[in-house]
């Protein structure tokens, strides 16, 4: 039994399915699969998510998938309404616009808060000491960090200033996901707490 996951881009495709694999099968008396499917960018994923979503739902192998989750940075996108201005208003409305969309019981929208990179400011030992020691308070609560510099962009900022280097999305960010305790990032990221929990969930459902 797998779940279809579907991703936004490479970085996600190769960091993130062994990252929320580890902490869902140390709970789990069967160990679960997570393929996943990259699309270019947000809005290809947008746009053809409820055609894909049908054919992985409807498909010849319907029955070995436990659901399709797609994953989006809440930073980036663009389609929001004007009127949602706020993390969790954009959150709320995205969520039920998408999943609405699809219209399917094994479909789930979810959204990194404001990027996959807060995930990893959850545990500020992971990165090099000048680094460390140059991040902002604010990431005690990671996904707090806004839309105004948003994790990647703080990252890149510092690592520019701190290191002479190149913060590379997909390179540093592929390792560190690697070394990231997925138990500490569920206690600090309550929204990615939300997208673990309801995987939990649906594989326990579904007998695992």
């Amino acid at each position: 039994m797998k779940f279809i996951f579907f991703v936004e881009g490479e970085t996600e495709k190769k960091a993130l399915p062994a990252f929320l694999q580890k902490w869902l099968d140390a709970r789990l008396s069967k160990r679960v699969g997570i393929d996943p499917v990259k699309f270019n960018g947000w809005q290809e994923l947008v746009k053809d998510t409820p055609k894909k979503a049908e054919l992985y739902l409807n498909g010849p192998q319907k029955h070995d998938i436990i659901a399709v989750i797609a994953l989006l940075d809440l930073y980036g996108p663009t389609f929001y309404p004007t009127d949602k201005k706020t993390a969790p208003e954009r959150y709320a409305w995205a969520k039920e616009h998408l999943e609405s969309k699809v219209s399917h019981p094994k479909f789930r929208q979810f959204f990194a808060i404001h990027e996959t990179e807060a995930w990893l400011l959850s545990d500020p030992d992971l990165f090099p000491t000048e680094v460390k020691r140059a991040l902002p308070g604010k990431i005690q609560r990671p996904e707090e960090v806004n839309f105004d510099e948003p994790p990647a962009r703080l990252l890149e900022r510092i690592y520019k200033e701190k290191t002479k280097r190149t913060y590379k999305k997909t390179t540093h960010g592929s390792d560190l996901f690697n070394k990231l305790d997925p138990n500490l990032a569920y206690t600090k990221c309550p929204r990615l707490k939300e997208l673990w929990d309801e995987m939990l969930k649906l594989a326990q459902e579904a007998g695992l």
